[in-house]
């Protein structure tokens, strides 16, 4: 009889972690959508008034405008290839960002 526990706790054990594995693929995937869904709803929206962006070139740099606003998006790294390397002004204002 105590077997027969260790077997039915053997098989409810692996059927637990099956449903954990299952929920986690699940629930990743789930957010991935949801991920997904956010970036079509926002892709190249302004951040300022939410119109659209176009990408304009400027001084070799694909950059988006908004058509509304007028802001700027940069992505990483632009703003440097745009202003150059003044250590540091950028030194201490990525400083302040906590940024190195």
């Amino acid at each position: 009889m105590a077997e027969k526990n260790l077997e039915d706790d053997y098989f409810a054990r692996l059927d637990a972690e099956k449903r954990e594995a299952l929920k986690r693929r699940l629930d990743g995937e789930a957010s991935v959508a949801a991920d997904d869904a956010l970036r079509e709803l926002h892709h190249f929206k302004c951040g300022k008034c939410g119109h659209d962006m176009t990408t304009q070139l400027f001084r070799g740099i694909e950059i988006e405008v908004c058509g509304t606003c007028q802001a700027v998006l940069l992505d990483p790294g632009e703003l440097e290839q745009l202003a150059g390397s003044d250590e540091g002004l950028f030194k201490d204002f990525f400083g302040f960002l906590g940024r190195k």
